[in-house]
């Protein structure tokens, strides 16, 4: 894994006046000329500016190029299911380049986030958006990380990682890799049991919490963005950062009943498939799983880092890895 090139670091492309021509050009082309950038986020992974105009306020995106697939998938996702996602007013798939409505603050800016029966309507309009994906699943263009695939990705990222040199900052140390290898059984384990329930691949939002969700009525659908992370898993996986999330919001153990309920929310969308008590008993398995999607998406986000954003940021995918040998946010697993 060579170090980037300054001509790679996408973080310093977007802060050059050559980027934001570019980007007054392209939103130009949809609202006029007359709109004002304002650079909001400019992050190692992807840069979101406010746009001004006389018909109201946007906002511009573009990802870093491991989490370029964002305007693709809106688009798709924009011509499926449109009341559920943020409207697209322009797009640019080539570049990657996303412009959407404003359409007010989301659950956690509007100071909604400790409630239970918001987080139980998060998670379920987001699993009846996985539902309505299924047939289109492989149209979506998404990295595959299906149960069958756990343990090869493991293993190869294992030995990926812990072979850089000691100087990089994603290097997995050696106690962490050997541990994470005697852990490869038990992950055979959950992935066996998780495939046992044969779920349809579909959209993970993978980052699915409650600053990526615009707040709305209880008449109107949440709108979901934000999904430079997702990837293609079974449907369960996609609980593991809300859950995440509640179980810091709430200083909650794995056996809580606000997080039971919340997760029962959801797999009640899937209970068509599968009968609740398999769901809930294959639920921990796929919070495990689901870990992996995280390690991915940093790994994307990573490669094209900066050297000081690396050694901010680089450490995180191999946290993730070492996360597997952490306890599930909902119920319990035996270690083999």
């Amino acid at each position: 894994m060579p170090v980037t090139s300054p001509a790679t670091w996408t973080s310093a492309v977007w802060r050059t006046e050559d980027f934001r021509s570019e980007l007054r050009g392209f939103v130009a082309d949809a609202l006029g000329e007359d709109v004002t950038l304002e650079a909001l986020k400019v992050r190692p992974w992807s840069t979101v500016w406010r746009v001004g105009s006389s018909e109201g306020t946007f906002y511009a995106k573009q990802n870093c190029p491991g989490q370029g697939h964002e305007t693709r998938l809106v688009v798709h996702l924009a011509a499926i299911a449109p009341e559920q996602v943020v409207p697209v007013v322009a797009a640019d798939p080539a570049r990657d380049l996303l412009l959407t409505a404003d359409l007010g603050p989301t659950v956690h800016a509007e100071g909604r986030s400790e409630d239970v029966d918001v987080w139980c309507r998060i998670v379920v309009e987001s699993a009846q958006l996985q539902q309505r994906l299924v047939p289109l699943a492989e149209r979506l263009l998404l990295t595959r990380l299906t149960p069958e695939d756990a343990t090869t990705y493991l293993g190869d990222a294992i030995g990926r990682l812990s072979a850089l040199p000691a100087e990089d900052p994603r290097r997995m140390d050696a106690d962490l890799a050997e541990r994470l290898r005697r852990l490869l059984p038990t992950v055979e384990a959950w992935a066996d049991q998780l495939a046992d329930l044969d779920l349809p691949l579909t959209l993970n939002h993978n980052d699915l919490h409650d600053d990526n969700v615009v707040a709305t009525d209880d008449d109107r659908p949440l709108r979901f963005f934000d999904f430079g992370d997702a990837v293609l898993t079974e449907p369960l996986g996609n609980l593991l950062v809300p859950l995440n999330v509640c179980a810091d919001l709430y200083r909650a153990a794995p056996d809580d009943p606000r997080l039971r309920r919340v997760a029962d929310a959801a797999l009640e969308v899937w209970s068509d498939l599968a009968p609740m008590s398999e769901l809930r008993a294959a639920l921990p398995a796929a919070l495990q799983l689901a870990r992996l999607a995280r390690v991915e998406s940093w790994r994307r986000c990573v490669a094209s880092m900066t050297p000081d954003e690396r050694g901010e940021f680089g450490a995180i995918p191999a946290g993730w890895l070492g996360s597997l040998l952490e306890d599930p946010p909902v119920g319990t697993l035996p270690r083999m």
